[in-house]
């Protein structure tokens, strides 16, 4: 686009070595324990809060403190948008060697501004190109990163303007997510009061019984997952059938540590299929795979969504459905899964050197206590309300996100004028 003669005062081309502090100087000593942040742990084009990782600083990692953006410059880390902000951080921070951090520079540059500018589609491309290296270990050198150019508001005020304008997104964003995660523990509590410490309704008046896992209510029945669902595995797809466009398939990439899942990470399939490889809104998948090797992904439970109007979704062979025998609620057994004794039992029974498998028979022969039906209908109807206000928030951030998205490329080139 062609600037005005009065915007073209105002900006200016430099190159971003000048304009942004990269790898500045924090100090931190050896030895010492510090907030962590591993490449796994990043959401794509984020901001991260979340500073419960701690490990001891042995003298390498990538050094930040609050506000600096860490941007991955290994393959495929970079094109999967790895890009983040530390933010609510109250310490200085280590984290992968595979990030360079950027930093506002005094006088001259505002560190919102150089978040976002970051994650521009331009200068993430630019990144892209200039990767150098062998095949899937390619990195983006840092004088060709400091070399990127760009056009920037040479007024630091027309700079935090345009900042803020984009974090105000990105804040109620987060605010949502707060309440979405909120709401989650909500239902979980009650689950666990129900039917794992037996504080149900009525409890008072319900005698407990011996069963194979204790003291149980009566008329309570302990089964294994076999006698209630079916699993099949999804489909062992070709690299050659993925596309920009197809039916769209939940992967591996979908769960994300810390039990969440996100659907920005569907991949779009246009090879063949067959039918038991579809999953439909409102079905149950587990992950049965784990490249972390820390368990914290693998096991995982999510319940199918429409997203961006897809109501049948393709799943890949690192995946379980769950297919109820019996008219036992899939919301039910969403949070039966998510309990501390179905994650034991998939800690103790992942296996694999690099990467970490869970078999059919050890998600099959795990023993489940079954409430009487009306008292799983009873949860069913409270967890079924939270999940739809969790599902329209989610909802609400995609189109926060998307206007986001628009805006930003406009705002960081000067289209829209501040």
């Amino acid at each position: 686009m062609t600037k005005t003669k009065s915007q073209s005062k105002t900006w200016r081309k430099v190159r971003l070595g000048e304009f942004a502090n990269i790898n500045p100087t924090v100090q931190i000593q050896r030895g010492k324990e510090y907030p962590f942040l591993d490449m796994a742990d990043v959401a794509p084009l984020s901001r991260t809060t979340n500073w419960q990782k701690r490990k001891v600083f042995k003298g390498s990692g990538a050094r930040f403190e609050e506000n600096d953006t860490l941007f991955a410059r290994i393959t495929p880390c970079l094109e999967n948008g790895k890009i983040t902000q530390a933010q609510e951080l109250k310490s200085p921070a280590f984290g992968s060697t595979e990030f360079y951090v950027l930093r506002g520079k005094q006088g001259i540059s505002n560190s919102d501004f150089i978040h976002y500018l970051s994650r521009t589609f331009r200068i993430r491309k630019l990144a892209e190109g200039s990767m150098v290296g062998a095949s899937g270990r390619q990195r983006v050198e840092r004088a060709a990163f400091e070399n990127i150019e760009v056009e920037v508001p040479e007024n630091l005020e027309t700079q935090k303007r345009i900042a803020d304008i984009l974090s105000a997104f990105d804040d109620k964003i987060e605010l949502n997510n707060k309440i979405s995660k909120n709401l989650e523990a909500t239902a979980q509590a009650i689950f666990k009061e129900w039917f794992v410490n037996f504080k149900f309704p009525g409890h008072e008046k319900i005698k407990m019984v011996d069963s194979e896992l204790g003291k149980i209510p009566e008329g309570w029945e302990v089964k294994k997952l076999a006698d209630i669902v079916g699993l099949d595995k999804g489909i062992s797809y070709k690299g050659s059938g993925l596309n920009k466009s197809g039916m769209p398939m939940i992967n591996l990439g979908c769960f994300m540590r810390g039990g969440k899942f996100s659907y920005d990470n569907l991949k779009y399939y246009s090879g063949d299929y067959k039918p038991r490889h579809i999953a439909e809104i409102g079905d149950l998948l587990v992950s049965n795979t784990d490249i972390t090797q820390e368990r914290e992904i693998i096991g995982n439970p999510v319940i199918v969504e429409e997203w961006l109007g897809n109501k049948k979704y393709l799943f890949t062979h690192h995946i379980y459905i769950l297919r109820p025998k019996s008219d036992l609620n899939k919301t039910f057994l969403y949070y039966l899964l998510r309990q501390s004794a179905f994650r034991a039992r998939v800690i103790g029974a992942a296996a694999g050197t690099n990467i970490l498998g869970l078999s059919k028979e050890a998600i099959s022969s795990f023993e489940i206590i079954i409430p009487p039906a009306e008292l799983v209908e009873k949860f069913t109807a409270m967890a079924s309300q939270i999940l739809e206000k969790i599902s329209s928030i989610k909802h609400e951030n995609q189109k926060l996100s998307a206007l986001r998205d628009l805006l930003l490329p406009k705002l960081m080139s000067g289209e829209i004028k501040i």
